[in-house]
């Protein structure tokens, strides 16, 4: 049984409030507050599945922001810099006059993947961050992945 409901008031773009209800439409959910409450549902899920990741990781952050935004570039840069024990490659593609797509490629802990992606998460002018990660496989461990057992991680 659900807590009760709570009414909470958001402010959304035109386009993307758009866009959502089109998505709403085509899965036949009753409302809209029944569609945000299972987004809701879903990032949570996420969230707590990717905290729950332990271990060392390799991986991708891509991220989609306004190089236009204030200060922004600066900003991420400088958290890329705080983090480069742990990013081994970064693409940069510009995708128009006002957005980039960044992908950095990361190996290391969970925890210090974790971290670097929620600074960029929350940066003003950053739209969406998308973390990927899989266990690193490590050299002699039986489950290894790795054709050749004596290979080392990086």
């Amino acid at each position: 049984m659900e807590d009760e409901l709570m009414r909470i008031g958001v402010s959304i773009p035109a386009q993307l409030l758009s866009e959502f209800d089109a998505i709403i439409k085509k899965r036949g959910y009753s409302s809209r507050s029944e569609a945000i409450r299972d987004a809701i549902r879903g990032y949570l899920l996420d969230y707590e599945t990717f905290n729950q990741t332990e271990g060392d990781q390799v991986g991708v952050i891509s991220l989609m922001y306004n190089h236009e935004q204030r200060g922004l570039i600066s900003l991420l840069t400088d958290i890329q810099h705080e983090n480069a024990q742990i990013i081994t490659s970064t693409i940069h593609i510009h995708l128009d006059t006002s957005n980039c797509l960044e992908i950095d490629v990361v190996q290391g802990s969970a925890r210090d993947i974790r971290a670097f992606a929620d600074k960029i998460i929350v940066q003003s002018g950053v739209y969406q961050v998308r973390v990927f990660v899989i266990p690193t496989p490590h050299a002699g461990n039986e489950n290894s992945t790795c054709a050749d057992d004596t290979a080392e991680t990086m």
